[in-house]
């Protein structure tokens, strides 16, 4: 079962953020663009603890990378998990290709109260107490309110896994908008354990306690989501655009990528969505089944942890025979659910934090997560050929290609 991990491991994925939620951003179009070969190795414990500094990995596209912030409020429905809240609101983190050298600084990662919270909730056998300022100095590399890159972009809406934050993926979102992407990040209200909303402080993951006591299945969070999506999709492109810079996205090219039940919300919303035109599961049972009929002919990735290969999870092996379009099945040896975050790059990197025996290096797992899902959206949304894809490599030994 491929479902988000309860306990110290949930709580490590609960990497809870807030940009600033300036709206920025602005035209853009790339050259011919490379997947990504490699990422550089983010610091090792030792040099974090030498240089006072926890950082990402640098992305490795020809862009710079922009980023700015959205509040969206879907007045057309209510909240669904607490309906006394009122409307459905929803924070969207937008990274994109920039011009180099623009910008007002790089954008923060976790405030010091959100680190201070998520050490705390992790406790000691995960991370050191008194972890929370080192980890709140993680370095991102967008820059706030850069100007974009000239052109137009494809779409890629990222949702997290349940109980996380928008900014557990920003190592991806940055990776994808240094290749020539526009990347949505959503957080949904009250399915996150430490996300600040503007006028309402931190929410609680409501939905978590009502899945946790059964009052609701996890079908229902992947179909609220992909609801989400859609909203998202109507206040980015089209005449509902309202970010600053919208006419930078391509809307004939929009994809979708997840981790755990974000991964499962993709499926579901290209299903309702038609806009929606690629989507990756990053490790997510599919609790709202691919339909029977198929996607459409559209592509999918499935992207799972070591122990997720034909018989791992029976939704996989219902959505791979119901999956009608171009298809693969990947499989990292090494990797564990919460690989598919930017968890492993940063507890690597806390001195003192416990060893993670028999798993990949978080910046090894992050190199291979970042070139395969580019290369999937490459493919599908830019229509570059990328031989990645197309069977295993000397380079990736750790991929295994399924075809059952």
């Amino acid at each position: 079962m491929i479902t988000f991990r309860r306990g110290a491991m949930a709580a490590l994925l609960a990497l809870s953020v807030t940009l600033p939620l300036a709206q920025t951003a602005t035209a853009a179009a790339p050259p011919a663009v490379s997947a990504p070969s490699s990422v550089p190795a983010a610091f090792s414990g030792a040099e974090a603890e030498r240089s006072g500094r926890v950082a990402l990995p640098r992305p490795t596209g020809p862009y710079a990378v922009g980023t700015s912030g959205l509040h969206l409020t879907d007045t057309a429905r209510q909240d669904p998990w607490e309906p006394g809240a009122g409307a459905r609101q929803l924070l969207v983190s937008l990274h994109y290709p920039a011009r180099k050298h623009t910008g007002t600084g790089r954008a923060p990662y976790l405030s010091a109260a959100e680190a201070r919270e998520l050490v705390r909730v992790l406790g000691p056998d995960m991370v050191p107490p008194g972890s929370g300022d080192l980890i709140a100095a993680t370095r991102t590399w967008a820059r706030k309110d850069a100007r974009p890159a000239p052109g137009t972009f494809p779409l890629v809406v990222l949702s997290p896994g349940f109980g996380a934050s928008r900014q557990s993926l920003t190592q991806l979102a940055e990776a994808l908008a240094s290749q020539g992407y526009v990347v949505a990040s959503v957080d949904h209200a009250f399915e996150s354990r430490a996300t600040a909303f503007p006028g309402r402080g931190v929410l609680p993951c409501t939905a978590c306690d009502k899945t946790d006591s059964g009052q609701i299945g996890f079908d229902a969070v992947a179909r609220g989501r992909a609801e989400d999506v859609s909203f998202v999709l109507d206040r980015l492109t089209g005449p509902g655009a309202v970010w600053q810079h919208a006419g930078m996205i391509d809307p004939r090219r929009i994809g979708m990528a997840g981790h755990s039940i974000g991964g499962a919300s993709a499926a579901r919303a290209m299903e309702t969505d038609p806009r929606v035109g690629a989507g990756v599961n990053m490790d997510g049972s599919f609790f709202s089944p691919v339909p029977r009929e198929g996607l459409g002919g559209r592509p999918f990735l499935m992207l799972g942890a070591g122990d997720t290969g034909p018989g791992g999870d029976g939704s996989w092996d219902e959505a791979w025979r119901n999956l009608d379009g171009w298809k693969r099945w990947l499989t990292v040896t090494g990797t564990r659910h919460h690989t598919f975050s930017d968890a492993p790059v940063l507890v690597d990197q806390v001195p003192g934090a416990p060893a993670r025996p028999g798993e990949l290096p978080g910046k090894r797992s992050a190199r291979i997560m970042g070139t395969f899902v580019t290369a999937f959206f490459d493919r599908h949304l830019k229509g570059a050929d990328r031989p990645v894809l197309d069977g295993p490599t000397a380079a990736d030994p750790e991929v295994v290609f399924h075809t059952p």
